[in-house]
């Protein structure tokens, strides 16, 4: 999911919820940044352990983890560190956030993987989905509001915006497809989880980005 893009959007078509101004302190903002990663382990967990297909990426990494014999949360920290790689052509500037993102999420997925029971009904497959993709959109607001770095994949397709003049929603929707499709014929699930992901993803991220964005102009100014 784009940050550039949900940020935007989330103050053009609304009004901010007013915020006090301890919460855009570098501490709280560092705070949201932790629990919205730990929060976007989580949910990638929950839709893995659903079973019934996962986020783009996840379709990539859980394909890449089946081939190597790998635990998935290494495996999403290896694709992070790859991603940013492809960062330097790009001349994209990490930020804490983004360090700090490359490295909390896998290991927050493998410890929630663990701990999760496996459901058993469909109805408790497709109720761990929905979950997961709800709790998806509350940890991309969380860290993406943070305002202390894009994740590696968002500045992926910032990057890729920037050099090449593609619209954001038909880079992500490129890099995605390409994603998917690999990640598909490695072994990775894709299915109904996969189509609730992206077709309730960016509504419930814009809703949580406009109540969880630490923009200091977000508490004072009505945008345009």
């Amino acid at each position: 999911m784009d940050s550039t893009d949900l940020g935007d959007t989330a103050r053009r078509g609304h009004r901010p919820l007013p915020r006090p101004a301890q919460l855009h302190g570098p501490v709280s903002r560092s705070a949201r940044l932790l629990l919205g990663l730990t929060l976007y382990g989580a949910s990638v967990a929950m839709l893995i352990e659903a079973g019934l297909g996962t986020m783009p990426w996840s379709v990539l990494e859980v394909g890449l983890a089946g081939r190597l014999g790998a635990d998935v949360g290494l495996v999403i920290v290896l694709v992070s560190f790859v991603v940013l790689l492809l960062w330097l052509p790009l001349r994209q500037r990490p930020g804490i956030g983004t360090v700090v993102n490359a490295v909390w999420v896998g290991p927050a997925a493998t410890v929630t993987l663990h701990l999760l029971p496996s459901p058993g009904a469909l109805v408790a497959q497709l109720s761990l989905a929905a979950a997961g993709v709800v709790l998806n959109g509350l940890a991309t607001g969380l860290y993406i509001g943070a305002r202390l770095g894009p994740g590696p994949r968002d500045g992926l397709m910032t990057g890729l915006h920037a050099r090449t003049g593609w619209s954001l929603r038909l880079v992500r929707t490129g890099i995605e497809i390409a994603v998917v499709a690999t990640g598909f014929a490695l072994g990775g699930v894709v299915g109904v989880g996969t189509l609730m992901y992206a077709l309730t993803i960016g509504p419930l991220a814009q809703l949580f980005l406009r109540i969880l964005d630490t923009a200091p102009d977000a508490a004072t100014t009505r945008p345009g």
